[in-house]
């Protein structure tokens, strides 16, 4: 087989070195633009993981690549004049050239023909090789060449970094985060070798330019960058080897093959440098494409295969690198807010897949002082006395809202049933609200409960909006309060344009066959196009649907409800004021983000006159339409502040199902970064949903500051005790009611 890769950095030698090792009898090259001593960048890393792979593929490698890296296994991170170190992690750096070096010479050793100072201008004089290896890097020429058949879509991230290096050798991966007059800086550097260190220096654009950057010369940023750092480093110079200010690309790919061309490395995808990803990257797809080609006789299967078996692990990793790379550029956010100890828990955590436990498995120590520190403020912050040794895991601190103190984090979400009749809930709802609650969750919310019978999504929802409705929900109510610790919250709201639908199970948002309502709306747009079209709401549908949720509110009260949340998401009626996407007003209620939250908030300011004073109001907000031309996550802050300034007091921080044709991007806690967003800038508490599966993931949250509540819904549906497992799993006891007393004796086995 005839194999030529373009391109000769890790991804293209390593792959070179495999496919030869498999089979000497290969005819493999790589033709590489530059000469084999000319690399930019300092340092690479690797986690201890990365090696063993590397291990598997090619011991020979591995063994120089280990003799020549530098260890270390502790994170430190710089932050207000405090240093907070983690250990456990397990890093390895290298010289970037050192391992061109080794990848050169192990290359070499098998027969590959290198071809050095060679520039590609063409592809015809290589299409006869059974494959065709793009492996030339972010700004590659052959995908630029056939971007017809690879559809890149590259992401240019706002901050500006540049990659430097120093003699300083730092004795940790070590995050700096310092202050200047011109703003916040941060610092990503780590060792690799025994005499120097790559230290990358990022701040957002503003910064960057407030500094005068953006017109310095190469010599003018090392000026800067010792004189800032000048502690930090020691005395010892900053190096530069091509080091100009640059904004990241996540590059993406809709295909990553074509005929015989193949992407890798970065030329099919990016993911940015805060996790240290980059050449670890390169060299697992090519560890990945030697197994494909050995699997597959023909080369179109074997790349397919590649892409079926590498595309879903690369992504996933650029979600975590999305997070992660977020999380630096609105590090701003955090400045001034956070605590060292929250502020380096909250980095460490930072890219989603670094939880709790995980996190207490490499470093004990910190994690018990984490949840001291989380447990001394909830403590101050509830009122409630807390154990000292051992403080209990961060999910299982109390938090106080008004006069509501609930006994742990997690929250059972609101799962419409579409099991009432005309509203009233039955036997159905007191055993599936009555088991959740009996199951350990601090809060276990109702159903969406429609304020009025025209109201409903489907015939099936519940309401609040007759007189018997009281007596049916104090029923649960007094269940609940009855036998447990747990409150109960009722989330209010009214449908819509997403009324007069079937139940979840016969088509969901699909009209009603026969016996449809009249359906109102911000604007008369339909949810579907075969969707009933919505009556624009006038002034007195303004004021009768304002007089349906304050009849609501007092019928709350009545039938004992410990909190209210308002419904202001998911494209239901009070979403549809908020959204551009479905609000086309052009009087006082359209137009600008203020116009189109009025009624909104006329409504909120009517339930929370309504509502007692000592019980908590929420409201449920989408962070994001997933729709171009929506509602965008600083849309969210505003309106988070605009209620937190009318006295709510938690925001339920959701995203989308606002029209069909939303485009969401899921993931492992894909909406958190919302909840962190709105918790942080507009400066109220939150609860964050989505995907949340694990007591890892909650303690986590709570502990980073991401929410302060967090609500989970298929997880309660699978197990609704859920939080009673979570607590045994931690070695948390939670009081049984007395007819279950029995089940302390009881050991769980697994077989």
């Amino acid at each position: 087989m005839r194999l030529v890769s373009i391109g000769g950095g890790p991804a293209g030698l390593y792959f070179a070195i495999l496919m030869k090792k498999a089979d000497p009898a290969h005819d493999v090259t790589v033709v590489e633009r530059n000469r084999p001593d000319d690399t930019f960048g300092f340092g690479v890393v690797f986690s201890d993981a990365t090696l063993e792979t590397f291990a598997e593929a090619d011991a020979e490698t591995h063994a120089e690549i280990t003799r020549a890296f530098a260890h270390w296994d502790d994170i430190d991170v710089h932050y207000q004049g405090q240093v907070v170190t983690s250990t456990g992690h397990g890093f390895a750096g290298l010289s970037r050239q050192t391992l061109l070096d080794i990848l050169h010479r192990r290359a070499a050793a098998l027969g590959v023909t290198l071809r050095f100072s060679t520039e590609v201008d063409a592809l015809e004089p290589w299409r006869d090789a059974d494959l065709v290896l793009a492996a030339d890097g972010v700004n590659s020429w052959v995908r630029g060449r056939l971007a017809a058949h690879f559809e890149p879509r590259i992401d240019w991230r706002p901050n500006r970094f540049v990659w430097l290096g120093t003699t300083f050798p730092f004795r940790a991966f070590t995050f700096i985060f310092k202050e200047s007059e011109h703003g916040l800086w941060r610092v990503h550097a780590y060792r690799y070798d025994a005499r120097h260190s790559t230290f990358i220096l990022e701040s957002t654009e503003a910064t960057w330019r407030r500094a005068g950057l953006d017109r310095a010369s190469e010599a003018e940023t090392v000026a800067f960058t010792e004189r800032l750092f000048a502690r930090e480093l020691d005395g010892h110079p900053v190096l530069a080897n091509r080091s100009l200010w640059r904004a990241f690309p996540t590059v993406r790919n809709g295909r990553w093959h074509h005929d015989n061309v193949v992407l890798v490395g970065d030329a099919a995808h990016t993911a940015h440098f805060s996790i240290g990803s980059g050449t670890r990257l390169a060299m697992e797809d090519a560890i990945v494409l030697g197994r494909s080609l050995a699997a597959h006789r023909e080369v179109p299967a074997a790349l397919a295969a590649y892409e079926a078996d590498r595309r879903p692990q690369v992504e996933s990793l650029q979600r975590a690198a999305q997070t992660s790379l977020e999380w630096f550029e609105q590090a701003e956010r955090y400045h001034g807010r956070l605590e060292p100890l929250q502020f380096a828990y909250s980095l460490l955590t930072r890219s989603l897949r670094v939880t709790h436990e995980s996190l207490k498995v490499r470093d004990p120590k910190l994690v018990a002082t984490v949840d001291a520190w989380v447990a001394d403020r909830a403590s101050r912050q509830s009122g409630v006395t807390l154990p000292v040794a051992p403080p209990p895991p961060p999910m299982f601190t109390p938090f106080r809202l008004r006069g509501l103190v609930l006994a742990n984090r997690v929250v059972v979400s609101p799962m419409c049933q579409y099991s009432a009749e005309d509203g009233t809930p039955n036997d159905w709802h007191l055993v599936h609200l009555g088991s959740r609650a009996l199951g350990g969750a601090g809060l276990v919310m109702t159903e969406m409960t429609d304020v009025s019978r025209e109201g409903r999504i489907s015939p099936g929802c519940t309401g609040m909006y007759k007189a018997e409705h009281v007596a049916a929900w104090r029923r649960i109510v007094d269940f609940v309060h009855a036998h447990g610790p747990a409150r109960i919250g009722l989330q209010l709201a009214h449908a819509g344009r997403k009324g007069s639908t079937r139940r979840l199970w016969e088509g969901i948002d699909e009209p009603l066959p026969e016996g449809n309502w009249p359906l109102i709306s911000a604007s008369p747009v339909p949810y579907f196009p075969h969707s009933q079209v919505p009556r624009e709401m006038d002034r007195r549908d303004m004021d009768r649907v304002l007089g349906d949720f304050e009849r609501a509110t007092r019928m709350a009260e009545e039938a004992g409800f410990d909190l209210l949340e308002l419904h202001f998401a998911h494209g239901y009626l009070l979403a549809s004021f908020i959204s551009p996407l479905t609000n086309r007003r052009e009087d006082a209620y359209g137009g600008p983000l203020e116009n189109r939250l009025r009624f909104p908030l006329e409504v909120f300011e009517a339930v929370r006159a309504a509502w007692p004073a000592d019980r908590p109001l929420a409201v449920r907000v989408s962070a994001t339409d997933w729709c171009e031309g929506g509602l965008e996550p600083a849309d969210a802050v505003e309106v988070a502040r605009a209620c937190a300034a009318r006295g709510c007091d938690v925001v339920d921080v959701s995203a989308g199902q606002t029209v069909p044709e939303q485009r969401p991007v899921y993931g492992r806690l894909y909406q958190t970064p919302f909840s962190d967003r709105i918790r942080h800038e507009a400066g109220i508490p939150t609860m964050t949903v989505g995907n949340i599966g694990s007591h890892a993931d909650v303690n986590s949250i709570v502990a980073a500051g991401r929410a302060d509540l967090c609500v989970l819904a298929r997880a309660h549906l699978f197990d609704p005790y859920w939080t009673r497992h979570a607590a045994w799993e931690q070695g948390v006891q939670i009081p049984w009611p007395d007819q279950y007393v029995s089940v302390t004796t009881f050991t769980p086995r697994s077989r």
